[in-house]
């Protein structure tokens, strides 16, 4: 074993007798088995870092795996690689009773993800969350138009877009028409709700100088734009200290992989999004 490896039984026992395996049972090129070994101790040495095992791994923290190969610059073509060789790892260790689950199942493939964003960690979001100035009129509504996005996982087009009629802020809901104007009801959680019912009480009324039906003004009183909000956001993030590229799809990204990884059910995330089957 390399020296610089962590001394996990990942290292010492599963991937020295699947490579093993991958040589001399299964008859596969030295060059192959190297790749296979190359993107197989990357994911040790993470699983090490995260404290997880093989064996234990599920399918969120495979999910997040791959999407952080991504977030590091890695190709679609590489991380689907990657993914490969850790399918085919896992089939291994369900034939050897070393699991009882695959996690790579239903996992969709970089390729097929290779539009999709780097999402945030949590930690990250709440820094985001946390850097306007919520004491100034325009701090206040770029704090509540984060919480909104992040909470809801709109588009920017219709974060922009949203009218001050479409919320219900009482049960906690927006009205939302997205592509082919479809109309979908997105849940709404506390903490937005309680931003927004501030935004509303405090900084609106101070912006709203055209009597506006828009929900989020600008300073000289007119709907947000889906450019502005996308300088806003880049600077938040500036400050917040988030190195990866941000944009309002990633803040979306991040509300569908937060909400997967706590196990809501897909088909609804994918109905709160706008995505048909």
């Amino acid at each position: 074993m390399a020296k610089d490896l962590p001394a996990t039984d990942f290292f010492q026992r599963l991937l020295p007798d699947y490579l093993a395996v991958l040589l001399v049972e299964r008859g596969l090129a030295a060059h192959s088995v190297s790749s296979y070994r190359n993107d197989l101790r990357a994911f040790g040495v993470w699983l090490a870092g995260k404290g997880l095992d093989a064996p234990g791994c599920e399918r969120a923290d495979l999910r997040r795996y791959i999407s952080e190969l991504r977030g590091r610059g890695l190709s679609a073509r590489s991380a689907a690689r990657a993914l490969a060789a850790i399918r085919g790892l896992y089939r291994y260790l369900l034939e050897r009773n070393e699991t009882q689950q695959d996690p790579t199942l239903e996992l969709e493939t970089p390729k097929l993800m290779r539009a999709l964003p780097y999402f945030l960690s949590a930690e990250q979001v709440e820094a985001l969350l946390g850097a306007p100035d919520v004491a100034a009129p325009l701090g206040l509504r770029d704090r509540a138009m984060l919480e909104t996005i992040y909470a809801t996982g709109v588009r920017v087009s219709e974060l922009v877009g949203l009218k001050v009629g479409q919320l219900r802020l009482d049960p906690g809901y927006v009205r939302v028409w997205g592509k082919g104007n479809k109309e979908r009801i997105v849940p709404v959680g506390s903490s937005a709700v309680e931003w927004l019912e501030r935004y509303l009480g405090m900084a609106r009324p101070k912006l709203d100088k055209r009597h506006s039906e828009m929900l989020f003004l600008s300073n000289r009183g007119e709907g947000m734009t889906r450019q502005r909000f996308w300088l806003l956001i880049k600077h938040y993030g500036k400050q917040a200290g988030i190195a990866t590229h941000l944009s309002p799809h990633v803040m979306r990204h991040s509300f569908a992989t937060h909400l997967l990884e706590h196990g809501a059910d897909l088909r609804a995330v994918q109905a709160m999004l706008g995505h048909s089957d």
